[in-house]
């Protein structure tokens, strides 16, 4: 932008080694121009001045990130993950950890009889555990995603992961969604509850990308949040019909959000896409005012897929997300199982 005449504009020049300009009232000097936030003599190309030479910078996109470490100033009150025992005393909570086997099964969905193929996670200790129904989204039940149910029955619980894109012989990472595939997720609810080893008349849902709508659809649309699903948790879930057009992928969410009534934890990280945060943030804060019991966790430094990123491309920070992420995940769900036990 040339700039002809003395104009006023706001700047404020935090420090000499800093070319974060921001606004304080100030005149420009005839003869100079604005780039990006840098100000520069006319004619004189880069940072080669004549007079009055500006500071170098290892950046040549400038792009303005504060060094400070962030903060919460929450109350402490507020901070639901802070743990006296840990922060005063040193105490972290013991890990429950079980050998896992796994089996794959079949089961019918009465809607069409559609045979559903799926694997059945367990704990190898014998005995009864909580039930959790794992929906997989868009990349189909592959090896990566089966470490997911995987992981949870390893936290101590009977898991069952169907493949419904194999029931319907729908290739991977499809774009329609078929909708008849939600019955199929519905009716391996009836499944995993008729289970001998299921410990609990209800069980949670545990879901991630589009799995997270297809669950959804289950506990709201075909009712299973009254009577047979104790909680909803699921890690970047698509919130919205994958096949509405592309302005309420954006901007809108699915309104079953607003009726979901059963407890509900959300996993994102800092980087996720941004059509699917805003949709996820939006949800979340429709059903916050509205007093429904939902907490959306945003880990820092990881985006989407954090959970099964392949190792080739791993970072410490998917890691610590993960673990963390597992961990609650399974707490959670273990708090709202146990009104549920059988007698």
């Amino acid at each position: 932008m040339l700039i002809d005449e003395p104009q006023h504009l706001i700047f404020d020049i935090l420090t000499q080694l800093e070319v974060t300009v921001k606004l304080v009232t100030r005149s420009l000097l005839p003869g100079f121009f604005l780039i990006g936030t840098a100000l520069f003599p006319l004619g004189v190309p880069g940072q080669a001045g004549t007079a009055t030479k500006t500071p170098a910078v290892a950046s040549d996109t400038v792009v303005g990130r504060a060094l400070e470490a962030p903060v919460n100033t929450r109350e402490l009150s507020d901070k639901f993950w802070w743990d006296d025992a840990w922060y005063d005393r040193g105490i972290l909570p013991d890990p429950v950890n079980y050998d896992v086997v796994e089996k794959e099964v079949t089961y019918i969905n009465p809607a069409d009889n559609t045979e559903v193929p799926a694997i059945l996670y367990r704990p190898k200790d014998p005995g009864k555990y909580p039930g959790i129904l794992f929906q997989h989204g868009r990349r189909g039940l592959d090896e990566p995603v089966q470490r997911l149910p995987r992981r949870m029955a390893a936290r101590g619980f009977v898991v069952l992961a169907p493949d419904v894109y194999s029931a319907r012989f729908i290739d991977k990472l499809p774009i329609e969604h078929m909708v008849e595939t939600e019955s199929d997720t519905d009716a391996g609810i009836d499944f995993l509850l008729k289970q001998a080893d299921v410990s609990t008349s209800r069980i949670c849902l545990y879901s991630h990308t589009r799995g997270g709508y297809y669950t959804l659809r289950v506990a709201v649309r075909n009712e299973r949040q009254k009577k047979d699903v104790a909680c909803y948790v699921s890690s970047y879930p698509h919130w919205q019909d994958p096949n509405a057009e592309e302005p309420m992928q954006v901007y809108r969410y699915a309104l079953e959000a607003d009726s979901l009534d059963i407890p509900t934890m959300i996993f994102i990280g800092e980087y996720e896409q941004y059509q699917r945060r805003r949709s996820i943030e939006t949800a979340v804060k429709s059903m916050k005012e509205s007093g429904k019991n939902v907490r959306l966790i945003i880990y820092p430094g990881v985006g989407r897929g954090f959970d099964f990123r392949p190792p080739s491309v791993r970072t410490f920070a998917d890691d610590l997300a993960t673990r963390d992420a597992t961990w609650r995940a399974a707490q959670f769900m273990r708090d709202h199982l146990d009104a549920w036990k059988k007698d």
